[in-house]
């Protein structure tokens, strides 16, 4: 489960870099390589794509 934790992390810290910054901005791109190197080893390590990236509907009720 953690690197489930470790790929949203990543992910997220990414999203509010692109907001801050621009895309071409270095912290971004360091963000974004690290987001997709923990959903790389998270999936390599059997974990499906969702259990990183819930559904919409999931969204909503964990939002409640």
């Amino acid at each position: 489960m953690a690197l489930i934790s470790a790929a949203r992390t990543a992910q997220h810290l990414a999203v509010r870099a692109l907001t801050v910054h621009d895309l071409a901005h270095p912290l971004t791109l360091a963000l974004l390589a690290a987001a997709s190197t923990a959903a790389a080893r998270a999936w390599d390590r059997g974990h499906p794509v969702d259990a990183i990236h819930a559904a919409r509907g999931q969204r909503a009720r964990h939002a409640r």
